[in-house]
């Protein structure tokens, strides 16, 4: 499981720079961010686990990011606010998950950078 989000006045840790890949490498099946040239076992695992923690690092912020648009959208101040249907039709998300989001989004926009993280969508 990922690590949880940092309150607001704590650093974030900088995990390893995700390097973007040639669009000839990307289009190779079997070519993952140069992970399959490295044959030392030991370098191999530093290196994927350096990529999984940037990976979850960036979905956690990424996650962070839905909640705040989705708590905007929800926003009953608009004059367009979207309802939880909508914002979860728009994200592929249940109406559920998109009502937990909002949630989510207004804490964080609160500053309760420790408010909880909303359950893994269906």
């Amino acid at each position: 499981m990922a690590e949880p989000t940092p309150r607001r006045n704590e650093p974030r840790l900088r995990p390893a720079p995700l390097i973007f890949e040639p669009a000839e490498a990307a289009s190779d099946p079997e070519h993952f961010f140069d992970l399959e040239s490295i044959e030392d076992p030991r370098a191999l695992l530093a290196r994927a686990t350096e990529l999984t923690q940037a990976f979850r690092a960036a979905a956690d912020r990424a996650m962070e990011f839905q909640a705040i648009a989705a708590a905007q959208l929800a926003d009953p101040r608009r004059f367009d606010r979207l309802t939880p249907a909508d914002i979860g039709e728009q994200a592929e998300w249940t109406e559920d998950y998109a009502k937990k989001m909002v949630e989510f989004g207004r804490g964080l926009m609160r500053g309760e950078g420790d408010a909880l993280t909303p359950a893994e969508p269906l």
